[in-house]
């Protein structure tokens, strides 16, 4: 049995894998911050040791390490809408933090959660693997902050911290209290969602991705980094798959990326809360599309079905929103169902008029 200090432990990926370190038999102690919410661990709340631990707190972070022997860093920001300041602080500064400590006082092994975003999107329609050059953040914190923080966990594998890195994909699955990576499924589903762009994502299950936590820690080889995901959608695909199963009628406009990109500055410019904004856009354009075969060759990793993940994100949303969900069977309004229309036809036109 391991003493294990868990970092992120309250979020989706980080409940889960507190859940599959118990399952191990492992001695699990999860830092908290007072805006932690418990509500994912609530039925292991004898099983576990808790500590107040905040990543960018040196001295804090010390004291939760007392007594450990392992590791799973998880602790981050995954929001596109967070100031850059704050995502360079907490997904750069608090691994630092974290890991600097974990060499000081000699972990046997420590597993970094970091992210597809740090490996880069992949050309269009493509695929990327790990060796995959990194081409630059396209504008997008989140994206050079992943990846700054990877090379300082890289620096500190050099000066021996025996730590393996994991690369999940845009998490799906049940029990995102903070909506984080499924945060689309609930804006589809009340359908807020009017439009999208051409660009890709791959969609991987919490579950499978707690599993790739573990096998990292028993398997990995030190200083490696291993990709998470499962299927490669396009926008139109995962859309027309959630919409198969909540009922609900995907949105039927795709828009051209320098109009989208307009309008979303022109929402960020209105006060108030805006329904997307630029670096969103930026995003979504991109193509985030990956192979798994290094986590399958050398970890084990087998990642499941991936039908089951979209319906079990839609049904815990469904469980808990259900009210101020739309009803199976809603449809877009009609005026953006004719634009959709009238951008497929225009789309169909030019295609002709160019073979």
């Amino acid at each position: 049995m391991a003493k294990i200090l868990v970092t992120g432990g309250t979020g989706l990926v980080g409940s889960h894998v507190v859940r599959a370190l118990v399952g191990r038999g492992d001695d699990v102690r999860v830092a908290l911050r007072p805006s932690s919410r418990m509500d994912n661990l609530a039925d292991l709340n004898l099983e576990l040791e808790k500590v107040d631990c905040d990543v960018l707190d040196r001295r804090a972070v010390r004291r939760a390490l007392r007594g450990i022997e392992r590791v799973f860093h998880i602790a981050g920001t995954t929001s596109l809408r967070t100031p850059s300041e704050t995502v360079f602080r907490v997904n750069v500064q608090g691994t630092r933090t974290v890991l600097e400590e974990a060499l000081r006082v000699g972990v046997e092994r420590a597993v970094y959660t970091s992210s597809v975003a740090a490996v880069g999107p992949a050309m269009r329609g493509s695929t990327a693997d790990e060796r995959h050059p990194f081409h630059g953040s396209y504008g997008i914190p989140y994206v050079a902050a992943k990846r700054e923080a990877e090379v300082e966990v890289l620096r500190l594998a050099a000066r021996g911290l025996p730590v393996v890195i994991v690369n999940p994909a845009h998490v799906f699955g049940p029990g995102d209290l903070y909506r984080s990576s499924t945060v689309v499924v609930r804006r589809f589903l009340r359908r807020q969602i009017p439009a999208y762009v051409d660009g890709a994502i791959n969609i991987v299950d919490v579950a499978d991705v707690a599993r790739g936590h573990l096998l990292a820690d028993e398997r990995g080889i030190v200083g490696e980094r291993y990709i998470l995901g499962n299927r490669n959608y396009t926008w139109e695909r995962l859309f027309a798959d959630l919409g198969r199963v909540s009922g609900v009628e995907p949105p039927a406009v795709r828009l051209p990326l320098p109009v989208a990109l307009a309008l979303a500055r022109g929402a960020w410019a209105v006060p108030g809360t805006p329904p997307i904004t630029p670096v969103e856009i930026r995003a979504a354009s991109k193509w985030w599309t990956y192979r798994n075969t290094k986590a399958k060759r050398e970890l084990g990793w087998r990642p499941s079905p991936h039908e089951e993940t979209v319906e079990s994100t839609v049904a815990w949303y469904r469980s808990r929103e259900g009210d101020s969900l739309s009803r199976e069977g809603a449809r877009q309004p009609v005026g953006l169902r004719v634009a959709g229309f009238a951008v497929r036809q225009a789309a169909g036109v030019v295609g002709r008029f160019a073979s």
